[in-house]
């Protein structure tokens, strides 16, 4: 409890709760490899997180999670505890940057993931992953770019593989569907014209893969109504869904709490548990 006071201090003053958690997480169990280039640009590189051949044998499967920052921030290098609470369960996590706003506007953060999964997806077999059980998770901005990265074809169609390369989609408090009211986020958005041609939920249109989305009932940063209007798109169009409303939670916290000091198992028992199904 002392711990999450002092992680929710952290938060209040505006401090990096991030370095926090990862100074707390556990560096037995797992091994990792940081810095693979997967493009040519300085942003484009990544970690991948290997759960310790001993216990868990044979190819794993693998977990491509994407961090958010409004679309304007956010480095990898953040999130080892999100590496470590999966990786300790029996997946190889691949946790990839991505260019942001102002360099780039959308598209270009979504093409960055689907060059990084395409990545993963070519060259983690060598690295203990399975590459025909790639998930695809994100929290907040990262929720919207791996939902654009799963439901929308033509991103990995660019990079030359299917949709079905997703073998599913885990949003935490996801942006799916909603009208700027920021500028920066407008900017950011606005790449192709419209905002609205940005969401997510624009590109259902059936044979999309299973998705879990989560949301706190606490969260003051996304609209819980995003939530429910991409379970309702997904459900109309026959795709399998599973949506949750976790009480407490506020936006921040829905993704901290999978970190091993703070971490609610019955939380990173959901999210391990539809992976790995």
């Amino acid at each position: 409890m002392r711990f999450l006071v002092a992680f929710l201090g952290f938060l209040a003053a505006a401090c990096s709760p991030l370095t926090l958690l990862n100074a707390a997480v556990p560096s037995s169990g797992f091994s990792l490899q940081e810095g693979i280039s997967y493009g040519p640009l300085a942003r484009q590189k990544l970690d991948v997180y290997r759960p310790d051949p001993a216990a868990f044998a044979g190819p794993r499967p693998v977990l491509f999670f994407l961090y958010g920052g409004a679309w304007q921030g956010g480095e990898r290098g953040q999130y080892t505890f999100v590496g470590q609470a999966f990786a300790s369960r029996g997946f190889v996590v691949v946790i990839p940057d991505y260019r942001v706003y102002p360099e780039v506007r959308y598209p270009a953060f979504v093409r960055d993931a689907a060059a990084a999964f395409a990545w993963t997806h070519e060259e983690i077999g060598a690295l203990g992953g399975d590459p025909a059980h790639i998930v695809v998770a994100g929290h907040s901005a990262g929720a919207h770019i791996g939902a654009l990265l799963a439901f929308d074809e033509r991103f990995l169609r660019e990079v030359g593989l299917p949709r079905s390369a997703v073998h599913g989609f885990i949003g935490l408090a996801g942006p799916y569907d909603f009208e700027p009211d920021e500028p920066d986020i407008e900017a950011a958005l606005t790449g192709e014209g419209p905002a609205a041609l940005a969401m997510p939920t624009r590109y259902v249109h059936g044979g999309e893969p299973p998705a879990l989305l989560l949301i706190g009932d606490e969260d003051r940063r996304v609209a819980r109504y995003n939530q429910e209007r991409m379970a309702a798109a997904l459900r109309a169009h026959g795709d399998t869904v599973e949506a949750r409303v976790l009480p407490g939670y506020g936006h921040p916290g829905i993704l901290a709490r999978v970190a091993a000091p703070i971490r609610d198992v019955k939380l990173v028992d959901a999210i391990a548990g539809f992976a790995a199904r």
